[in-house]
């Protein structure tokens, strides 16, 4: 098993955990804003002094790789690295759109033949979204969406989709079909990546300390048709 530090800071939340043989033992959040150059570091500490007192050794690193917001991620994302480098350790990047599915799963909110749609808010009508299944494989790439009462029709058609995150609430209204479900409350917290990290580590699906950037929302816009921007 592992032990591994947790950062999540993709939103206005910024959160940090620590799991011990897929259990957490440390987790500290602030709701507060856009605050995380400022707590991050405090919080972090917290986390080191915790386990260097029960003389826990870590194994990882596991930080929100995006999308997410561009301020946060970098913020996150150094933090990670730096502790990788000071204390050798390995970096795990965990996608934000996937780490909302986790508490969906672990309460299990949704049927078996669900669909899943985390959702980052952007602006206006636009989201970035991914659609997965119960098991987390992508049924759709994450991608940005102008949201319609189209976009999602074709999954909505076949059976339920749970809609969720910071983007969704504002969609249901357009989206206005029978099979389409909001579940409120659903943020990216450290506290859920334990799942996600603990499997990518132990596939050996780690980033490369030196060269590793997370997956800002600015390379979604970049994407994006000229006549959206």
């Amino acid at each position: 098993m592992s032990t591994i530090l947790h950062i999540e800071t993709s939103t206005d939340i910024c959160s940090v955990a620590v799991s011990e043989d897929s259990q957490v033992i440390f987790q500290q959040e602030d709701h507060n804003g856009k605050n995380h150059a400022e707590q991050l570091g405090s919080m972090v500490d917290e986390a080191l002094s915790f386990t260097d007192s029960h003389a826990i050794p870590f194994d990882a690193v596991a930080v929100s790789c995006g999308p997410g917001s561009y301020t946060g991620l970098r913020i996150g994302v150094s933090m990670a690295k730096g502790i990788c480098y000071g204390r050798d350790l390995k970096l795990i990047a965990v996608p934000t759109l996937e780490l909302l599915c986790v508490p969906v799963l672990l309460r299990e909110m949704a049927e078996d033949d669900a669909l899943l749609c985390p959702m980052l808010d952007a602006r206006r009508m636009e989201v970035y979204a991914g659609i997965y299944n119960r098991a987390l494989k992508p049924t759709r790439e994450v991608g940005a969406d102008i949201v319609t009462a189209e976009t999602y029709r074709d999954y909505l058609d076949k059976g339920p989709v749970y809609f969720f995150g910071n983007g969704a609430k504002k969609c249901m209204d357009i989206i206005n079909h029978p099979n389409a479900h909001l579940i409120e409350g659903i943020e990216p917290l450290a506290k859920w990546m334990q799942p996600l990290a603990e499997r990518r580590l132990l596939n050996g699906d780690t980033e490369d300390v030196a060269y590793y950037t997370p997956f800002y929302l600015k390379d979604f816009v970049a994407k994006m048709p000229k006549k959206v921007l």
